[in-house]
């Protein structure tokens, strides 16, 4: 049992998955004061968007962080991946004309902003004692 939840916990398509229904679920909730069909088409939005930012952000600050220095390794790669990441939500809730677009993105930004400023922190230290 220990193995498959393990196998679970380090996989991308689980991950990318949780990404699509937690966060589209929350696009569904933050736009649901409106009339239908925009909270599905916002949650649909948010999910495809949280999926990709998923699956790109963790490659993206890995990719970045040999390319900075010890300090600014720890803090620039995840800031550049998080203004991209804010940027992509902005636009795309724009594009589809999401009624309540900062709150749509909100939830999702300080989710992948912490995510990935603690995995690039944790990277980093193993880099250094390794």
């Amino acid at each position: 049992m220990n193995s498959v939840l393990n196998k679970l916990l380090k996989s991308t398509p689980v991950h990318v998955a949780f990404a699509f229904f937690a966060m589209g679920g929350w696009g569904v909730f933050a736009n649901s004061a409106h009339p239908m069909p925009d909270p599905l088409l916002a949650g649909l939005v948010q999910g495809a968007m949280s999926a990709l930012l998923t699956f790109f952000l963790k490659r993206s600050v890995d990719w970045m962080r040999p390319k900075f220095s010890r300090n600014p390794g720890f803090w620039a790669p995840p800031l550049i991946a998080g203004l991209v990441s804010t940027s992509f939500l902005f636009c795309g809730h724009y594009l589809a004309e999401t009624p309540e677009i900062l709150t749509t993105i909100a939830v999702p930004t300080t989710v992948a902003v912490i995510y990935i400023f603690s995995y690039n922190i944790i990277r980093q230290r193993k880099l250094s004692e390794g």
